[in-house]
């Protein structure tokens, strides 16, 4: 019996679909879906009957929750063990060129980020023009559980969040929703999850035209006349705690800001959650994501982009990402041996060479 294909194509009029269909696996990202939806974003493109293209998931659980993280661990080293770039060198340079033309399409993305939203499903909803939240959608950058850091253009996008809410959602990995996601900049409108299919039909029924500025508006306008009404949408928990999270992380070193985290013992149980998730998480990846946010504040999205694949690279071979999806993913016992075992261990050599490049020739992506 034929399976169906990871990513479905279709067309309403000048309307192209791409649709994320692997729903049992959440649509985590592998490497052929990453190769279809590159391909087809190419060729439409160019293609003058293709004036507005729509991203979903199928399935009822959500959009994307990330990439397809066990492929990268059984090529991924342990800690000791002489690095295997090869396969991670590939699927991490094809995710990113894909989050890199999204980035910089130049006909309309609508991408519907309905229930589960993270990791590189957030890379493909970051970049589109109009990205589309509901109030079941759950996001999170928790990469911090699997000694890998908030790649995707995490660098770019986490920078861009009011005051310091990128650097906390990087360093705890805490869900938010789409009323944060409103508030963090990282959504355009909040539309209600049972809305799809009339959202659909009325950018299907949008006088379409040749000139890609007009689409772009015409799109905007359809969408804003959809969005759920502000008292019906849910609390933003990011709003809520914004002045705490500006208080949490307002010191100068990493040590500082992660032991007031880790520390706070209130009744908050969003808080209380993200502080006990960057308690047990990777005590690399903190410090990666303090280094990489520093570092990317001014960089263009090209270099963000070549900047995460050398870590995304060096960190699937520094033995901490194999051990936190052992841990989470293969054995499943949720107890991460890390070594070293804690932030204080961590030697600012180990995190200096995360950011070397570890190939000797051209850079994967130096074209882009």
């Amino acid at each position: 019996m034929d399976q169906d294909p990871p990513v479905l194509f279709s067309r309403r009029g000048a309307l192209a679909l791409a649709t994320l269909n692997l729903p049992k696996a959440l649509n985590a990202l592998n490497l052929e879906m990453i190769e279809l939806l590159d391909r087809q974003l190419q060729e439409w493109a160019t293609d003058d009957s293709v004036a507005c293209i729509w991203v979903e998931g199928s399935g009822e659980k959500g959009f994307c929750a990330g990439g397809d993280v066990v492929s990268l661990y059984k090529a991924s080293n342990g800690y000791g063990e002489a690095p295997k770039t090869d396969y991670t060198t590939e699927f991490f340079s094809r995710e990113y060129r894909l989050d890199y033309r999204i980035h910089t399409y130049p006909k309309p993305i609508v991408v519907w980020g309905d229930g589960i939203v993270m990791g590189g499903g957030i890379g493909i909803m970051a970049g589109a023009s109009h990205r589309i939240v509901t109030e079941r959608t759950r996001l999170a950058m928790p990469e911090v559980t699997i000694g890998l850091f908030p790649d995707v253009g995490g660098s770019w996008f986490l920078n861009r969040m009011p005051g310091r809410l990128g650097l906390f959602l990087g360093l705890t990995g805490a869900q938010f929703n789409g009323s944060d996601a409103l508030f963090a900049g990282l959504a355009d409108r909040l539309v209600a999850d049972n809305e799809r299919l009339a959202t659909l039909d009325a950018l299907a029924d949008l006088p379409f035209c040749e000139h890609e500025s007009e689409n772009h508006r015409l799109v905007g306008d359809c969408l804003k006349g959809l969005e759920l009404r502000p008292d019906h949408q849910p609390a933003s928990n990011l709003r809520a705690h914004y002045d705490q999270i500006q208080a949490l992380t307002d010191f100068s070193t990493l040590p500082e800001v992660c032991e007031a985290i880790t520390a706070y013992d209130g009744d908050d149980e969003w808080l209380l959650k993200a502080a006990k998730t960057l308690a047990g998480g990777s005590p690399l990846t903190p410090w990666i994501v303090w280094e990489q946010l520093r570092r990317g504040r001014h960089q263009s999205l090209a270099e963000v982009f070549r900047m995460e694949l050398v870590l995304a690279v060096n960190l699937c071979a520094s033995g901490h990402f194999r051990e936190g999806v052992r841990a989470l993913l293969i054995d499943k016992d949720r107890s991460p041996q890390w070594q070293p075992a804690n932030l204080a261990g961590i030697e600012w050599q180990a995190v200096e060479r995360c950011f070397t490049p570890p190939w000797s020739g051209d850079h994967p992506l130096a074209d882009l």
